[in-house]
């Protein structure tokens, strides 16, 4: 009962910070900081501010001050990746949802391990991240299931089927571990959080958001030129509406209380406030 009514209040908090009904932050929100030039086609960023970025047909990483520290050259092996996790920044995953394969590299970007999924008779998945003990969660769409592999794709646990847990079943398009939990993000359906044991503990019915993260204990995600941010453990849910100025962007994120923008000339990073 006490779950069902947080669900309740959170979704009557959501509906009144929905687009038509919410009084945003001003643009002094967002602070800026600096622009890493550079022709960027994705990203994505560590929690020690490390910026990882495609390039050609190269993975490279950058420091935070936009400095390349190293790279990965075939990183279009098996075409463009779909994801790549640097949840663990000593152990980053480059995910190929076509081929169901990963390449799994090392803080350096060698090369550990190529994994391909479907030698463990799994077929379909679009979400894969990085697990805090260094093995691999996926979801398993064909088995509705939560999975933990390990480097060599072995099989560690599995969840209960999400069709004998939930009255409908969602479609994770996002994992992510952090702190003690495991987040699953169906756009149409909200998170679920599951513990690293795979029991599942709640779910926060927050919708339609993009480029979803969940750092130092806030979840973030993004829609209709919104940033939500909500503190776990609380009700603390704040919104920001991008600013004119932001214009048109490739791909944009939250991370360590940042706001990372692709644009053609490279990424400019603000400051959260």
């Amino acid at each position: 009962m006490k779950g069902s009514c947080i669900i309740s209040l959170i979704f009557f908090l959501w509906c009144c910070t929905s687009p038509g009904n919410i009084n945003a932050q001003a643009d002094s929100s967002f602070q800026y900081i600096k622009t890493i030039k550079g022709d960027f086609t994705s990203f994505s960023v560590d929690n020690l501010d490390n910026i990882y970025v495609i390039t050609g047909s190269q993975l490279r990483k950058l420091n935070e001050k936009g400095d390349s520290i190293c790279a990965y050259n075939d990183v279009k092996r098996f075409g463009n990746p779909s994801y790549i996790d640097v949840t663990n920044p000593l152990k980053i995953l480059v995910y190929y949802k076509n081929f169901t394969t990963v390449a799994v590299l090392d803080r350096n970007l060698s090369i550990r391990n190529i994994i391909d999924f479907r030698k463990q008779d799994i077929f379909q998945v679009k979400a894969i991240a990085g697990a805090y003990d260094n093995n691999i969660w996926l979801f398993d769409e064909a088995e509705n299931k939560l999975k933990k592999i390990d480097e060599q794709g072995n099989p560690l646990m599995e969840t209960t089927g999400f069709n004998l847990l939930f009255d409908t079943v969602p479609v994770p398009l996002r994992v992510i571990d952090r702190d003690d939990f495991v987040y699953l993000y169906d756009p149409e359906k909200g998170f679920y959080i599951f513990d690293h044991y795979g029991s599942f503990k709640s779910r926060l019915p927050f919708l339609d958001w993009d480029n979803v993260e969940v750092s130092g204990k806030v979840m973030y995600g993004f829609s209709n030129n919104i940033l939500y941010s909500y503190r776990l453990n609380s009700l603390d849910l704040k919104v920001y509406r991008l600013p004119a100025f932001f214009g048109d962007y490739l791909a944009i994120r939250v991370m360590n209380g940042k706001l990372y923008m692709l644009r053609d000339e490279g990424i400019n990073i603000y400051q959260l406030k």
